[in-house]
């Protein structure tokens, strides 16, 4: 066994690129040396701003002696088809057998090959992955027609311990690399994985990203708590840091006094998204007027210069933002939403202005609904998109409905005004915050559920992986306000007073009952993550017009607690083993046993029984189901596992008695009836599909 090691150093990689390179470069050169049949141990890839780095372990040293069978045509088979054959064998007749078999007569031929050194396969192997990786965008450079992300440097591939003579374009491989190109910058022999790593370090690269994201973490923390600070968390930020850098050196800077009264997520965002800094908190939790820079090099100042290089840029990009805060300020939002007549949502729906009119009437129409007033919803819902025409928006996309909170406050609009313009837009995600003030709730669900109908009236539903207007999202976002705030909303209704305020001209019915059935599938992938079983929620919406989410989830969980049951896991059997039977048989008759069975024409102590239990039985599941309680409604089904159980064990049902027989159909069709109060049992795991 041996190690295949391989890297190619090139110009800068971009950080956004680096990870899926690597990924791509190990599945490559791993299904390519599968292919060739080299088992393998393991295989790591790393990566730096500079370098794509691969290890083998347990890579023989070659492959296998293969022997094989292969089965022809028959020997009376058209010419051209055996021809075939033979070429595809690279042999003439006389060097295949024929055979018998219980298929007629056959051609056979044996084929052995024999085991290649793995150094000699494996620079074939390496160049054909390397020309296949695919980069978002690549490029060529000087006289070359080979393509790869930035210009290639060099090439080094050891396997064994000796050179593999691979190459990609003009570029062959050798044992030789390059140190960290500003501190060291020096050309290094290596003969093995273990001896390239050390090396480098000497030289100040971490090939590994995740010791560069260790180290910049653990020298911020360690700098911000010097300075008697706090780094504030972003993973997000450090893995794109780390893949700027080949030798990670953390530098604190100070931000000028003079922009701090700008919006701390205006700072932030600025720093994160432009220069790619850290933020830093104070005690109280509040933003420090400084940042944390991520260098490439170590310098004899202690990166004095770096610092005061970053603090000019930094200067000039927080001016901007100045600017921005201070010029946003001198217009009200209310006289910025006249320009949302200029601005298109879809082309089919209107423009922003419009949208915000129907968004505005639902969210009336919901105040009462979520315990909010309806003022402050009105006004909430015409501000909320205001802030998309201010510079510091068109600046800062990601600030969209932050900025409206500020602007309203400015205003002197109310925090209940303020908030829900901010949070509108939430949740956009299963981490992002749901909103619960009544206000936030009923502007926030009346813009998702206008822009779900709106799509559904217009015939512009996801399909597959495509989902252009983000309308799984919404309608996640719409199930987690009504589940979280426990808000007793039916959807129907509510979709057809959005319906209503767009003026939408389509089939009312099939339209809306269309999107409530996105909202079942939307609702299984939101609660698989909480480990419900989607089996339930379908029996549950299998009942029709079950539109209230909370009702709904309350049912559901009941189900779940009765079917984990001893008593709850027969009676599913049993709904099986009848819904089999009443399957077969109205298949067979032509017709249905849904009547009432007759109690006066049971014969048997058990079948009087169960049509005893079950006359009482689904009167009593109406009640609990009329209240909404459904734990007693299940404890009722409960009851009915011994007289099923007794009834099937002792009761023949298709026996020679045809009036008998019918009767006990019917009874059996009383259970399924029963039973389907409660849900759908055909759609749980285990029932009849």
């Amino acid at each position: 066994m041996a190690e295949l090691f391989l890297e190619i150093l090139s110009e800068e990689i971009p950080a956004r690129m680096q990870k899926r390179a690597a990924d791509d470069l190990k599945r490559l050169v791993s299904d390519g040396l599968k292919e060739a049949g080299l088992d393998f141990e393991s295989a790591n890839t790393y990566v730096t701003p500079r370098r794509l780095t691969l290890v083998v372990d347990g890579l023989p040293t070659e492959t296998s002696d293969i022997s094989e069978e292969r089965r022809g045509p028959r020997t009376d088979a058209p010419e051209k088809a055996v021809q075939g054959f033979l070429g595809s064998v690279g042999l003439t007749l006389d060097k295949v057998e024929k055979r018998e078999t219980d298929k007629g007569e056959f051609y056979f031929v044996k084929i052995e090959k024999k085991g290649q050194k793995t150094a000699e396969l494996l620079p074939s192997l390496i160049e054909v992955e390397l020309a296949a990786l695919p980069w978002p965008k690549s490029m060529r450079w000087a006289n070359r027609r080979e393509r790869w992300v930035r210009p290639i440097q060099s090439i080094l591939c050891i396997f064994g311990g000796n050179v593999i003579e691979t190459k990609h374009g003009q570029t062959m491989a050798n044992n030789k690399t390059s140190t960290h190109r500003f501190l060291t910058n020096a050309v290094i022999e290596v003969k093995d994985f273990s001896d390239y790593k050390k090396a480098l370090e000497t030289g100040h690269v971490l090939i590994d990203p995740a010791d560069r994201m260790a180290k910049i973490k653990a020298d911020a923390e360690a700098l911000a708590k010097k300075a008697k600070l706090s780094l504030i968390d972003d993973p997000a930020l450090l893995e794109e840091v780390a893949g700027l850098v080949e030798w990670p050196v953390t530098l604190i800077g100070t931000i000028d006094d003079e922009f701090m009264d700008v919006p701390p997520e205006v700072l932030t965002t600025t720093m994160r998204k432009n220069q790619k800094y850290f933020a830093l908190g104070d005690k109280k939790g509040n933003l420090a007027p400084n940042f944390i820079v991520v260098a490439n090099k170590e310098t004899p100042d202690g990166g004095a210069v770096i610092v005061a290089g970053n603090e000019r840029v930094l200067r000039a990009r927080l001016a901007d933002a100045k600017f921005f805060w201070d010029q946003d300020r001198k217009k009200t939002l209310a006289s910025r939403t006249p320009q949302l007549k200029d601005i298109t949502f879809h082309a089919k729906l209107g423009t922003l202005d419009e949208k915000i009119d129907r968004v505005q009437a639902l969210a009336a129409d919901l105040a009462d609904e979520v315990g909010a007033d309806k003022d402050q919803v009105r006004s909430a819902a015409r501000l909320a998109k205001a802030d998309l025409v201010t510079g510091m928006v068109t600046e800062f996309a990601d600030l969209q409905g932050l900025m409206g909170r500020y602007y309203a406050l400015n205003d002197g609009e109310s925090p209940e005004v303020a908030n829900a313009i901010a949070e509108h837009y939430a949740p956009q995600g299963p981490s992002d915050a749901c909103p619960t003030a009544p206000v936030s709730v009923a502007v926030a669900l009346a813009d998702k559920i206008d822009t779900l109908v709106g799509f559904w009236a217009i015939d512009e539903k996801p399909t597959g992986s495509k989902d252009s207007y983000a309308l799984r999202r919404a309608a996640l976002g719409v199930i987690r306000l009504v589940i979280e705030n426990n808000l007793r909303m039916p959807l129907l209704n509510i979709f057809e007073s959005a319906r209503a305020a767009g003026g939408y001209k389509t089939d009312k019915d099939e339209a809306l009952t269309d999107l409530l059935s996105f909202f079942a599938d939307r609702l299984k992938v939101h609660l698989k993550e909480k480990g419900v079983r989607h089996d339930l929620i379908s029996a549950v919406f299998a009942l029709g017009n079950e539109d209230d989410l909370v009702r709904l989830l309350a049912r559901v969980e009941a189900l779940g607690a009765f079917l984990e049951t001893e008593d709850g896991a027969n009676l599913l059997t049993a709904y099986k083993r009848t819904a089999n039977i009443l399957r077969i048989e109205e298949k067979n008759d032509k017709t249905s046993y849904d009547k009432a069975a007759d109690a006066k024409a049971l014969e048997q102590a058990e079948e009087q029984e169960l049509h005893k239990v079950l006359t009482f039985v689904i009167d009593e599941i109406s009640q609990n189901l009329a209240v909404e309680d459904y734990a007693k409604a299940m404890a009722k089904l409960a009851s009915l596992r011994a007289p099923v159980d007794a009834f099937f064990d002792e009761v023949t049902v298709n026996c020679e008695d045809a009036t008998l027989r019918v009767n006990r159909l019917r009874l059996l069709s009383q259970i399924r009836t029963t039973m389907n109060q409660v849900a759908d049992f055909s759609q749980i795991e285990g029932g009849e599909r």
